[in-house]
């Protein structure tokens, strides 16, 4: 069963600075989340709550939350690598 995405607002809103081929990469890759939220190369946040991973797509990371039981991938951040971990 596939998950269901969905984006925080912040999200949206560093989806929306990053340039237009970065912007349809994040999207591509955050589409696959919804088939296989755990693909390779993505991992565990270390001293964030069970669940949070990332991704990283080029320079971008993606941050987002998988929650199993209801069956949805929840996306939190989406930034350049050296900004993306602040005020997590």
């Amino acid at each position: 069963m596939p998950y269901a995405i969905e984006w925080t607002a912040p999200a949206v809103r560093e989806l929306r600075k990053l340039d237009h081929q970065a912007r349809r990469r994040v999207a591509r890759a955050v589409t696959a989340l919804a088939l296989d939220p755990r693909p390779p190369g993505s991992r565990s946040l270390v001293g964030q709550p069970a669940g949070v991973m990332r991704l990283r797509v080029g320079d971008c990371r993606v941050v987002y939350q998988i929650e199993d039981d209801r069956v949805m991938v929840t996306v939190v951040r989406v930034a350049h690598r050296r900004e993306v971990y602040r005020d997590l």
